[in-house]
């Protein structure tokens, strides 16, 4: 009988042991695949949220999150309708748990594109320029006439 005993608690340790160590891969596994997300992931999780973004120079909008695509998004105010740059983003609230990664298939177009796509509609843009490390920023309003990789160039 004090061997059953023995041995059904070498087993039970072993069983408990085996059972942390899968617990423990799976915990890797899901901070591995959180440090694998972008912002643009986060975003593709929450379409529609009501979400707060706030920029360099304590520029903040508020909108509806109408598009996401590789380094921008498009938030919809009751106005308007805000194209953002993710690299000009310091904080985004509103947030929920959700992600989305990138499916496969045809690439999201970049910022170059929906800045073409403006130009080529000449819709009238107010760009908002960060001026530097003061933090403040710079208003242009105007449409865009010529979009290149780098630069931009607006008809004020």
């Amino acid at each position: 009988m004090r061997w059953d005993a023995l041995f059904a608690d070498l087993e039970a340790q072993l069983y408990a042991a085996g059972q942390l160590a899968l617990e423990s891969e799976a915990n890797e596994r899901a901070r591995m695949d959180q440090a694998a997300l972008t912002l643009a992931d986060r975003l593709r999780g929450q379409p529609g949220a009501a979400l707060r973004v706030r920029l360099a120079g304590n520029l903040v909008f508020e909108g509806r999150l109408a598009h996401v695509g590789s380094a921008w998004i498009v938030l919809d105010e009751p106005a308007r309708s805000v194209l953002v740059a993710l690299a000009a983003v310091r904080l985004v609230e509103g947030l929920g748990r959700t992600a989305a990664a990138e499916a496969s298939g045809p690439p999201r177009l970049g910022l170059g594109s929906a800045l073409r796509a403006l130009a080529r509609d000449r819709e009238e843009v107010m760009l908002y320029l960060s001026t530097g490390s003061d933090g403040g920023f710079h208003t242009v309003a105007g449409t865009i006439d010529r979009v290149g990789r780098d630069f931009l160039e607006v008809a004020a």
